[in-house]
Protein backbone atom coordinates (compact mmCIF):
# COMPACT_ATOMS: atom_id res chain seq x y z
CA UNK A 1 0.00 0.00 0.00
CA UNK A 2 0.85 3.69 -0.69
CA UNK A 3 3.18 5.73 1.42
CA UNK A 4 0.99 9.02 0.09
CA UNK A 5 -2.33 6.70 0.72
CA UNK A 6 -4.70 9.09 2.53
CA UNK A 7 -5.02 7.11 6.33
CA UNK A 8 -8.06 9.43 6.97
CA UNK A 9 -9.95 8.10 4.26
CA UNK A 10 -8.81 4.51 4.73
CA UNK A 11 -9.88 5.01 8.52
CA UNK A 12 -13.32 5.83 7.41
CA UNK A 13 -13.13 3.48 5.21
CA UNK A 14 -12.45 0.50 7.36
CA UNK A 15 -15.22 1.80 10.03
CA UNK A 16 -17.80 2.14 7.70
CA UNK A 17 -17.02 -1.76 7.22
CA UNK A 18 -17.21 -2.58 10.37
CA UNK A 19 -20.07 -0.41 11.19
CA UNK A 20 -21.81 -2.79 8.38
CA UNK A 21 -21.20 -5.72 9.81
CA UNK A 22 -22.07 -5.50 13.37
CA UNK A 23 -25.08 -4.29 12.05
CA UNK A 24 -26.18 -7.70 9.88
CA UNK A 25 -27.74 -9.08 12.33
CA UNK A 26 -30.18 -11.69 10.37
CA UNK A 27 -33.70 -11.84 10.10
CA UNK A 28 -34.93 -15.93 9.01
CA UNK A 29 -35.05 -16.01 5.12
CA UNK A 30 -35.12 -18.67 2.65
CA UNK A 31 -34.06 -19.56 -0.87
CA UNK A 32 -35.43 -21.63 -3.31
CA UNK A 33 -32.59 -22.79 -4.98
CA UNK A 34 -32.76 -23.96 -9.06
CA UNK A 35 -32.78 -27.29 -9.55
CA UNK A 36 -32.10 -28.95 -13.03
CA UNK A 37 -35.39 -30.26 -14.70
CA UNK A 38 -35.01 -33.70 -16.30
CA UNK A 39 -38.69 -34.17 -17.21
CA UNK A 40 -41.02 -32.09 -18.27
CA UNK A 41 -42.76 -29.29 -15.80
CA UNK A 42 -45.82 -31.15 -15.90
CA UNK A 43 -44.18 -33.75 -14.05
CA UNK A 44 -41.66 -31.54 -12.00
CA UNK A 45 -41.46 -31.45 -7.94
CA UNK A 46 -43.34 -27.85 -6.20
CA UNK A 47 -40.01 -26.64 -5.76
CA UNK A 48 -38.46 -27.30 -9.56
CA UNK A 49 -41.88 -25.62 -10.59
CA UNK A 50 -41.32 -22.79 -8.32
CA UNK A 51 -37.71 -22.35 -9.62
CA UNK A 52 -38.55 -22.52 -13.10
CA UNK A 53 -41.38 -19.70 -12.84
CA UNK A 54 -38.91 -17.73 -10.41
CA UNK A 55 -38.02 -14.28 -12.09
CA UNK A 56 -35.12 -13.80 -14.17
CA UNK A 57 -32.39 -10.73 -13.58
CA UNK A 58 -31.56 -8.23 -15.88
CA UNK A 59 -29.12 -6.18 -13.49
CA UNK A 60 -27.30 -6.13 -10.67
CA UNK A 61 -25.40 -4.21 -7.83
CA UNK A 62 -23.14 -5.29 -4.76
CA UNK A 63 -23.61 -2.48 -2.12
CA UNK A 64 -20.93 -2.62 1.12
CA UNK A 65 -22.80 -5.71 2.49
CA UNK A 66 -26.43 -5.57 0.87
CA UNK A 67 -27.27 -6.47 -2.77
CA UNK A 68 -30.10 -5.56 -5.30
CA UNK A 69 -30.96 -6.18 -8.82
CA UNK A 70 -33.76 -5.97 -11.38
CA UNK A 71 -35.81 -8.89 -12.96
CA UNK A 72 -36.38 -8.82 -16.25
CA UNK A 73 -40.09 -7.78 -15.68
CA UNK A 74 -38.55 -4.74 -14.33
CA UNK A 75 -38.96 -5.82 -10.21
CA UNK A 76 -36.68 -4.37 -8.37
CA UNK A 77 -35.33 -6.79 -5.03
CA UNK A 78 -32.62 -6.38 -2.48
CA UNK A 79 -30.96 -8.38 0.09
CA UNK A 80 -28.17 -8.07 3.17
CA UNK A 81 -27.11 -5.99 5.47
CA UNK A 82 -30.08 -3.16 6.36
CA UNK A 83 -29.21 -1.48 9.28
CA UNK A 84 -29.95 2.07 7.52
CA UNK A 85 -33.01 1.09 5.83
CA UNK A 86 -30.77 0.23 2.37
CA UNK A 87 -33.09 -2.63 1.33
CA UNK A 88 -36.00 -0.13 0.76
CA UNK A 89 -38.60 -2.52 2.30
CA UNK A 90 -39.68 -0.11 5.14
CA UNK A 91 -38.00 -2.39 7.87
CA UNK A 92 -34.53 -2.21 9.25
CA UNK A 93 -34.59 -5.86 9.12
CA UNK A 94 -31.60 -7.62 7.37
CA UNK A 95 -32.50 -10.55 4.40
CA UNK A 96 -30.53 -13.52 3.73
CA UNK A 97 -33.09 -14.03 0.99
CA UNK A 98 -34.23 -11.75 -1.97
CA UNK A 99 -37.11 -9.56 -0.97
CA UNK A 100 -39.24 -6.70 -3.23
CA UNK A 101 -39.26 -3.68 -2.73
CA UNK A 102 -42.82 -2.19 -3.19
CA UNK A 103 -44.50 -3.14 -6.44
CA UNK A 104 -42.95 -0.28 -8.84
CA UNK A 105 -40.74 -1.06 -12.10
CA UNK A 106 -37.40 0.11 -12.06
CA UNK A 107 -34.85 0.10 -14.66
CA UNK A 108 -31.71 0.80 -13.07
CA UNK A 109 -30.03 0.45 -9.83
CA UNK A 110 -26.97 0.86 -7.87
CA UNK A 111 -26.27 0.54 -4.50
CA UNK A 112 -23.48 2.37 -2.18
CA UNK A 113 -21.79 1.32 1.34
CA UNK A 114 -25.32 1.65 3.75
CA UNK A 115 -27.45 3.50 0.35
CA UNK A 116 -29.35 2.72 -2.46
CA UNK A 117 -30.63 4.80 -5.37
CA UNK A 118 -32.63 3.52 -8.52
CA UNK A 119 -34.79 5.22 -11.14
CA UNK A 120 -38.23 3.87 -12.17
CA UNK A 121 -39.73 3.15 -15.47
CA UNK A 122 -40.93 6.23 -16.34
CA UNK A 123 -37.53 8.60 -15.63
CA UNK A 124 -38.18 9.24 -11.64
CA UNK A 125 -35.08 9.08 -9.32
CA UNK A 126 -35.70 7.10 -5.80
CA UNK A 127 -33.07 6.70 -3.24
CA UNK A 128 -33.26 5.43 0.48
CA UNK A 129 -30.73 4.15 3.38
CA UNK A 130 -28.11 5.94 5.28
CA UNK A 131 -28.76 9.62 4.79
CA UNK A 132 -25.65 11.29 6.83
CA UNK A 133 -24.10 12.86 4.14
CA UNK A 134 -27.05 13.82 1.74
CA UNK A 135 -26.29 11.16 -0.10
CA UNK A 136 -30.41 10.50 -0.80
CA UNK A 137 -30.28 14.28 -2.37
CA UNK A 138 -34.09 14.84 -0.71
CA UNK A 139 -32.99 17.40 0.62
CA UNK A 140 -32.26 16.22 4.31
CA UNK A 141 -29.86 13.88 5.94
CA UNK A 142 -32.51 11.55 7.30
CA UNK A 143 -32.03 8.43 6.91
CA UNK A 144 -34.95 6.90 5.22
CA UNK A 145 -35.33 3.28 5.23
CA UNK A 146 -38.38 3.48 1.55
CA UNK A 147 -37.88 4.90 -1.07
CA UNK A 148 -37.85 8.62 -1.69
CA UNK A 149 -38.19 10.55 -4.72
CA UNK A 150 -35.27 12.79 -5.55
CA UNK A 151 -36.94 16.19 -6.59
CA UNK A 152 -39.58 15.99 -9.31
CA UNK A 153 -37.70 15.44 -12.73
CA UNK A 154 -38.59 12.78 -14.97
CA UNK A 155 -35.30 12.58 -17.31
CA UNK A 156 -32.95 10.34 -14.81
CA UNK A 157 -31.24 7.44 -17.53
CA UNK A 158 -28.91 5.79 -15.02
CA UNK A 159 -27.56 6.45 -11.13
CA UNK A 160 -24.14 5.60 -9.70
CA UNK A 161 -24.09 5.55 -5.65
CA UNK A 162 -20.55 5.20 -3.67
CA UNK A 163 -19.94 5.43 -0.41
CA UNK A 164 -21.30 8.42 0.75
CA UNK A 165 -21.75 10.45 -2.67
CA UNK A 166 -24.21 9.55 -5.78
CA UNK A 167 -23.94 10.50 -9.21
CA UNK A 168 -26.34 10.28 -12.12
CA UNK A 169 -27.19 10.95 -15.56
CA UNK A 170 -30.42 12.31 -17.15
CA UNK A 171 -31.42 12.09 -20.75
CA UNK A 172 -29.91 15.26 -22.12
CA UNK A 173 -26.48 14.49 -21.10
CA UNK A 174 -26.31 16.32 -18.46
CA UNK A 175 -24.11 14.76 -14.99
CA UNK A 176 -25.38 15.67 -11.62
CA UNK A 177 -23.88 15.07 -7.88
CA UNK A 178 -24.65 15.26 -4.58
CA UNK A 179 -23.61 13.94 -0.78
CA UNK A 180 -20.34 14.28 0.55
CA UNK A 181 -17.82 16.22 -1.17
CA UNK A 182 -14.73 16.65 0.95
CA UNK A 183 -12.17 15.26 -1.40
CA UNK A 184 -14.08 17.46 -4.08
CA UNK A 185 -15.79 14.32 -4.99
CA UNK A 186 -18.89 16.00 -6.66
CA UNK A 187 -16.73 17.76 -9.53
CA UNK A 188 -18.37 21.19 -8.48
CA UNK A 189 -15.32 22.59 -6.85
CA UNK A 190 -14.74 22.76 -2.83
CA UNK A 191 -17.65 23.96 -2.02
CA UNK A 192 -20.44 23.23 -0.72
CA UNK A 193 -19.09 20.15 1.83
CA UNK A 194 -22.02 18.21 1.81
CA UNK A 195 -24.69 18.53 -1.18
CA UNK A 196 -27.79 17.37 -0.27
CA UNK A 197 -29.63 17.89 -3.55
CA UNK A 198 -28.10 17.00 -7.09
CA UNK A 199 -25.89 19.79 -8.32
CA UNK A 200 -24.96 20.07 -12.02
CA UNK A 201 -20.78 19.36 -13.14
CA UNK A 202 -19.84 21.75 -15.35
CA UNK A 203 -22.11 22.48 -18.28
CA UNK A 204 -21.51 19.57 -20.99
CA UNK A 205 -24.46 17.68 -22.13
CA UNK A 206 -22.76 14.20 -23.44
CA UNK A 207 -21.87 12.10 -20.76
CA UNK A 208 -22.98 8.28 -21.63
CA UNK A 209 -21.54 6.84 -18.04
CA UNK A 210 -20.47 7.62 -14.73
CA UNK A 211 -18.59 6.07 -11.91
CA UNK A 212 -18.30 7.04 -7.95
CA UNK A 213 -15.27 5.70 -6.09
CA UNK A 214 -15.08 6.50 -2.34
CA UNK A 215 -13.31 9.99 -2.82
CA UNK A 216 -13.41 10.46 -6.77
CA UNK A 217 -15.56 9.90 -8.94
CA UNK A 218 -15.05 9.14 -13.00
CA UNK A 219 -17.04 9.15 -16.28
CA UNK A 220 -17.24 9.13 -20.03
CA UNK A 221 -18.65 11.04 -22.69
CA UNK A 222 -19.82 10.77 -26.32
CA UNK A 223 -16.85 9.93 -28.26
CA UNK A 224 -15.01 8.33 -25.72
CA UNK A 225 -13.18 10.62 -24.00
CA UNK A 226 -12.55 9.96 -20.09
CA UNK A 227 -12.55 12.12 -16.98
CA UNK A 228 -11.76 12.08 -13.38
CA UNK A 229 -12.02 14.14 -10.67
CA UNK A 230 -11.49 14.45 -6.79
CA UNK A 231 -8.92 12.43 -4.60
CA UNK A 232 -6.01 11.81 -6.32
CA UNK A 233 -4.31 9.74 -3.17
CA UNK A 234 -2.42 7.17 -5.12
CA UNK A 235 -3.07 8.13 -8.41
CA UNK A 236 -6.76 7.34 -8.52
CA UNK A 237 -7.35 10.09 -11.17
CA UNK A 238 -5.02 8.32 -13.58
CA UNK A 239 -3.96 11.81 -14.44
CA UNK A 240 -0.25 11.46 -13.85
CA UNK A 241 0.56 12.86 -10.84
CA UNK A 242 -0.99 13.02 -6.83
CA UNK A 243 -2.99 16.38 -7.15
CA UNK A 244 -6.86 16.09 -6.41
CA UNK A 245 -9.36 17.87 -9.01
CA UNK A 246 -12.07 19.66 -8.23
CA UNK A 247 -13.52 19.82 -11.46
CA UNK A 248 -13.55 16.71 -14.25
CA UNK A 249 -10.09 16.77 -15.83
CA UNK A 250 -9.06 14.29 -18.98
CA UNK A 251 -7.53 10.86 -18.48
CA UNK A 252 -4.74 11.70 -21.34
CA UNK A 253 -6.24 12.38 -24.89
CA UNK A 254 -7.37 8.88 -26.09
CA UNK A 255 -10.89 8.04 -27.32
CA UNK A 256 -12.18 4.93 -27.35
CA UNK A 257 -13.04 4.33 -23.66
CA UNK A 258 -16.22 2.31 -23.29
CA UNK A 259 -16.25 1.45 -19.65
CA UNK A 260 -14.58 2.82 -16.23
CA UNK A 261 -15.27 1.56 -12.96
CA UNK A 262 -13.99 3.65 -9.59
CA UNK A 263 -12.77 1.32 -6.59
CA UNK A 264 -11.82 2.57 -3.30
CA UNK A 265 -8.67 4.12 -4.35
CA UNK A 266 -7.97 2.58 -7.97
CA UNK A 267 -9.77 2.79 -11.02
CA UNK A 268 -10.13 0.83 -14.23
CA UNK A 269 -11.49 0.94 -17.79
CA UNK A 270 -11.79 -0.50 -20.91
CA UNK A 271 -10.29 1.13 -23.95
CA UNK A 272 -11.26 -0.56 -27.37
CA UNK A 273 -11.29 -3.49 -25.91
CA UNK A 274 -7.87 -3.59 -24.02
CA UNK A 275 -7.43 -3.42 -20.02
CA UNK A 276 -6.27 -0.64 -17.73
CA UNK A 277 -6.28 0.32 -14.32
CA UNK A 278 -4.61 2.64 -11.76
CA UNK A 279 -4.39 3.94 -8.72
CA UNK A 280 -3.73 2.23 -5.17
CA UNK A 281 -1.77 -1.55 -5.79
CA UNK A 282 -1.45 -2.66 -2.47
CA UNK A 283 -3.54 -5.72 -3.27
CA UNK A 284 -2.62 -6.37 -6.39
CA UNK A 285 -6.12 -4.51 -7.77
CA UNK A 286 -4.35 -3.01 -10.60
CA UNK A 287 -4.02 -6.41 -12.10
CA UNK A 288 0.14 -5.82 -12.00
CA UNK A 289 2.63 -6.39 -9.80
CA UNK A 290 4.32 -3.71 -8.16
CA UNK A 291 3.44 -0.09 -6.48
CA UNK A 292 0.35 2.46 -6.51
CA UNK A 293 -0.02 3.70 -10.88
CA UNK A 294 -0.59 7.04 -11.36
CA UNK A 295 -1.23 7.01 -14.66
CA UNK A 296 -3.61 4.11 -17.05
CA UNK A 297 -1.64 0.85 -17.37
CA UNK A 298 -2.30 -2.01 -19.41
CA UNK A 299 -3.24 -5.22 -18.11
CA UNK A 300 -2.04 -8.22 -20.22
CA UNK A 301 -2.30 -7.90 -23.91
CA UNK A 302 -5.77 -8.79 -24.50
CA UNK A 303 -8.06 -6.62 -26.69
CA UNK A 304 -11.38 -8.69 -25.81
CA UNK A 305 -12.53 -7.07 -22.53
CA UNK A 306 -16.09 -5.86 -23.09
CA UNK A 307 -17.01 -5.60 -19.12
CA UNK A 308 -15.56 -4.03 -15.96
CA UNK A 309 -16.64 -3.50 -12.16
CA UNK A 310 -14.35 -2.29 -9.06
CA UNK A 311 -14.99 -1.25 -5.59
CA UNK A 312 -13.10 -1.67 -2.40
CA UNK A 313 -9.41 -3.20 -3.45
CA UNK A 314 -10.95 -5.60 -5.90
CA UNK A 315 -11.49 -5.75 -9.34
CA UNK A 316 -13.43 -7.85 -11.93
CA UNK A 317 -14.05 -7.64 -15.69
CA UNK A 318 -15.49 -9.90 -18.12
CA UNK A 319 -14.48 -10.71 -21.73
CA UNK A 320 -16.32 -11.10 -24.88
CA UNK A 321 -15.80 -14.89 -24.95
CA UNK A 322 -18.15 -14.90 -21.60
CA UNK A 323 -15.27 -16.26 -19.17
CA UNK A 324 -15.19 -13.66 -15.65
CA UNK A 325 -11.89 -12.25 -14.46
CA UNK A 326 -11.29 -10.85 -11.11
CA UNK A 327 -8.60 -9.86 -9.13
CA UNK A 328 -7.21 -7.80 -5.95
CA UNK A 329 -7.96 -8.25 -2.29
CA UNK A 330 -9.75 -11.78 -0.98
CA UNK A 331 -10.11 -12.45 2.42
CA UNK A 332 -13.30 -13.23 1.75
CA UNK A 333 -13.51 -15.13 -1.44
CA UNK A 334 -14.38 -12.00 -3.72
CA UNK A 335 -12.25 -12.95 -6.36
CA UNK A 336 -14.27 -16.04 -7.13
CA UNK A 337 -11.34 -18.23 -7.72
CA UNK A 338 -12.19 -20.86 -4.64
CA UNK A 339 -9.35 -19.49 -2.72
CA UNK A 340 -8.52 -16.31 0.13
CA UNK A 341 -5.19 -15.22 -1.86
CA UNK A 342 -5.22 -12.17 -2.92
CA UNK A 343 -4.50 -11.38 -6.86
CA UNK A 344 -2.21 -9.42 -8.55
CA UNK A 345 -3.21 -10.27 -11.99
CA UNK A 346 -6.53 -11.43 -13.53
CA UNK A 347 -7.79 -14.91 -12.03
CA UNK A 348 -10.51 -16.89 -13.74
CA UNK A 349 -13.68 -17.33 -12.03
CA UNK A 350 -14.33 -21.23 -12.39
CA UNK A 351 -14.75 -22.34 -16.89
CA UNK A 352 -18.28 -20.90 -17.47
CA UNK A 353 -18.24 -18.44 -20.43
CA UNK A 354 -21.72 -17.48 -20.15
CA UNK A 355 -20.72 -14.56 -18.33
CA UNK A 356 -22.32 -11.99 -20.25
CA UNK A 357 -24.97 -10.32 -18.11
CA UNK A 358 -24.30 -7.29 -15.61
CA UNK A 359 -21.71 -7.84 -13.27
CA UNK A 360 -20.48 -5.97 -9.40
CA UNK A 361 -17.97 -6.34 -6.71
CA UNK A 362 -17.40 -5.16 -3.55
CA UNK A 363 -16.15 -7.34 -0.96
CA UNK A 364 -18.83 -9.46 -2.81
CA UNK A 365 -19.34 -9.96 -6.12
CA UNK A 366 -22.33 -10.96 -8.27
CA UNK A 367 -22.65 -11.46 -12.45
CA UNK A 368 -25.58 -12.59 -14.50
CA UNK A 369 -24.95 -15.51 -16.84
CA UNK A 370 -26.71 -15.40 -20.60
CA UNK A 371 -29.59 -18.17 -19.54
CA UNK A 372 -30.32 -14.53 -17.20
CA UNK A 373 -29.15 -16.57 -13.89
CA UNK A 374 -27.64 -14.70 -11.04
CA UNK A 375 -24.66 -15.82 -9.27
CA UNK A 376 -22.99 -14.61 -6.15
CA UNK A 377 -19.76 -14.96 -4.11
CA UNK A 378 -17.45 -13.67 -1.22
CA UNK A 379 -18.15 -11.79 2.31
CA UNK A 380 -21.93 -12.82 3.17
CA UNK A 381 -21.37 -11.99 7.06
CA UNK A 382 -24.85 -9.39 6.17
CA UNK A 383 -26.73 -12.32 4.04
CA UNK A 384 -25.83 -10.06 0.48
CA UNK A 385 -25.00 -13.73 -1.21
CA UNK A 386 -28.82 -14.05 -0.70
CA UNK A 387 -28.80 -17.83 -0.11
CA UNK A 388 -30.28 -17.69 3.50
CA UNK A 389 -26.85 -18.05 5.01
CA UNK A 390 -24.02 -15.54 6.46
CA UNK A 391 -21.36 -18.23 5.37
CA UNK A 392 -18.72 -16.97 2.99
CA UNK A 393 -18.55 -18.55 0.00
CA UNK A 394 -15.01 -18.15 -2.53
CA UNK A 395 -17.17 -19.44 -5.91
CA UNK A 396 -20.38 -18.35 -7.23
CA UNK A 397 -23.33 -19.69 -5.85
CA UNK A 398 -26.83 -19.64 -7.86
CA UNK A 399 -29.64 -17.13 -6.45
CA UNK A 400 -33.36 -17.75 -7.48
CA UNK A 401 -35.74 -14.54 -6.78
CA UNK A 402 -39.38 -15.60 -5.63
CA UNK A 403 -41.47 -16.58 -7.70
Amino acid sequence: MSGYQDGRLRARWRRATRLLVAAAAMSAGSLVLTATLTAGTANAAPAQRAALAAPTVSSVTAGGAHTCAISTDGGLWCWGSNYAGQLGDGTTTSRSAPTRVGTATWTNVDAGSGHTCAVRTGGTLWCWGSNFRGQLGDGSTTTRSAPVQVGTATTWARVDAGPQHTCAIRTDGTLWCWGFNRTTQLGVGASPYVANTPLQVGTATDWVSVSTGYGHTCGIRTGGTLWCWGSSSDGQLGLGNLAPQTAPAQVGTATGWTGVAAGYAHTCGVRSGALWCWGENGYGQLGVSGTYRTAPVQIGTATTWNRIAASSDTSCASRTDGTLWCWGKNPAGQVGDGSTTHRSAPAQVGTATSWTGGLAVTDHGCAIRTDAGLWCWGDNSGGQLGDGTTVNRSTPAQVTLPA
